[in-house]
């Protein structure tokens, strides 16, 4: 009975002591990290918003904010303590970044992306740390260019035919390119081809040959996957003013 007795007495000195620790040294809170659900559309040369939110809401004053994009090690960017740690941060993010946290009290933040560009397109993780405790989210970004610069040539190829061209730059992702006849029924290109410019963004070159006498109009259709966006230009063809012009082309050559 008395062994019994200690027994009892030792498991409620135990939980005293744990409940002593725990007051004096409280355990984070333990959270999860809910952001925004892409992919998130970000034009290019604009601007886009990342947001995060702590749940249940708490104040993020004191943690660790940090965005990355593959290496936690290299952050486009990072809030510790209050502050704004610049010199870790990725230095191509340093000048296109700014954090939101008009409601980090509540535990939520936006990163903004100043100046966007192709290589934004991709992956964020938004980490929160509080001491030992961490957790985070991942949001997509896709970047998107699209252009209405769209030019149609008409060249001469032989004496029975025209090569008629079509080139329009500045778009991403890669567009998805075809030619149409006066009824909207597609015609097989003779080539196609792109390359990227200094800016990574596509150019798009597209060709077809069409008999001398062939009436109506034909129309160059660019059509960016990502966001549906549709551009198109188009020229007419009566096919006695392709004769004339071939047969122009011919004299002054």
């Amino acid at each position: 009975k008395g062994k019994r007795y200690n027994n009892d007495l030792n498991r409620r000195c135990v939980l005293t002591h744990a409940l002593t620790f725990w007051l004096l040294f409280p355990f984070p809170e333990q959270f999860r990290v809910n952001s925004l659900k892409g992919p998130i559309v970000a034009p290019f040369g604009g601007e886009v918003e990342l947001s995060c939110q702590l749940s249940p809401p708490q104040s993020a004053q004191h943690m660790e904010i940090r965005w990355f994009r593959n290496r936690y090690t290299q952050p486009i960017y990072l809030y510790e303590k209050g502050k704004i740690l610049y010199g870790e941060m990725t230095p191509m993010y340093v000048e296109r970044t700014e954090l939101l946290k008009d409601a980090i009290e509540e535990g939520k933040v936006t990163l903004r992306i100043f100046n966007v560009d192709v290589d934004d397109d991709g992956q964020y993780h938004c980490f929160f740390r509080d001491g030992d405790f961490s957790e985070e989210d991942i949001t997509e970004v896709k970047v998107t260019a699209t252009s209405s610069n769209i030019q149609i040539l008409v060249l001469p190829s032989n004496i029975d035919d025209l090569r008629v061209e079509c080139n329009s730059g500045g778009w991403f992702p890669q567009p998805q390119m075809e030619w149409r006849d006066s009824q909207g029924k597609v015609l097989p290109p003779a080539s196609k081809s792109h390359s990227q410019d200094t800016d990574k963004l596509f150019n798009m070159k597209m060709t077809l040959f069409l008999s001398n006498t062939h009436p109506g109009d034909v129309t160059c259709y660019l059509r960016n996957p990502l966001t549906g966006q549709e551009e198109k230009t188009n020229i007419v063809l009566p096919g006695e003013i392709c004769v004339f012009v071939l047969h122009m082309i011919a004299i002054v050559t």
